[in-house]
């Protein structure tokens, strides 16, 4: 038997390495147009919420309570993992809830991240953080989402809510490397490119809140010495607003 798996990785690795880039050039100008803006609003003590669905919420939890991130993060979560994401209503009450616990605010922003950008949770979800006064950032896959039909009842996708969309540059059904002699294909790129993108926008918040003179409330991993204290007492000021608590 012929061992294909080398020639499927190296296939899997350039693919993956190009796409980075691509993702890296294609988002350069609205990251730049976003960063000053969300910087403003972290200097003045504002929210970054963010919301996945399924495995989206691999990239939405991200930037959550993350060494080297910023503290002033925090996740819609979906504890059924996306099981009922099509269920009209249900997005608009996660978000209700979210709401209710942890204040979704107007002048801050959320983060949106559907791959399809077709269900009906996070376009909800999108839709009630608009009706709040909150600028909604939908990261997706442009190439996938203008080939599916939505499950939202207002005929939108997520991109068509959004107000900034971020595109993770990603083919038709997640997937980049076809295997020989059979009628499928894998090396899904969503994850590593929505987290490249969710952190190249971190790096260029961080990059305004410096040239502003502003407080950088960046997390320190709590396996260095005085980390755990510091953190606890850098979320200080957001106490109820974080939905990991530290």
């Amino acid at each position: 038997m012929t061992n294909l798996s080398p020639m499927l990785k190296e296939s899997y690795f350039k693919t993956s390495t190009a796409l980075l880039e691509r993702v890296f050039l294609q988002n350069q100008s609205t990251i730049e147009t976003l960063a000053p803006l969300m910087a403003k609003s972290v200097a003045s003590g504002g929210v970054i919420h963010t919301f996945g669905s399924g495995h989206s919420e691999i990239i939405a939890r991200e930037m959550v309570g993350r060494a080297g991130g910023l503290v002033c993060v925090s996740a819609i979560l979906d504890t059924t993992g996306g099981f009922i994401e099509n269920l009209p209503g249900y997005g608009k009450a996660l978000a209700a809830r979210y709401d209710r616990n942890h204040a979704l605010k107007t002048g801050e922003f959320i983060i949106v991240i559907s791959n399809s950008g077709k269900n009906c949770s996070p376009i909800e979800i999108a839709e009630y953080a608009k009706e709040k006064g909150l600028t909604v950032i939908a990261l997706t896959s442009m190439t996938m989402t203008q080939q599916v039909t939505t499950t939202n009842a207002s005929g939108q996708k997520l991109y068509e809510v959004a107000d900034y969309t971020l595109d993770n540059c990603g083919f038709m059904g997640d997937v980049t490397v076809e295997l020989p002699d059979r009628d499928q294909s894998g090396g899904p790129t969503s994850t590593l490119a929505g987290a490249m993108l969710i952190n190249l926008l971190q790096m260029e918040v961080l990059e305004h809140l410096v040239k502003n003179g502003d407080a950088t409330p960046l997390l320190r991993s709590q396996n260095t010495e005085g980390a755990m204290e510091a953190n606890i007492e850098l979320a200080r000021s957001y106490k109820g607003r974080l939905s990991k608590p530290l």
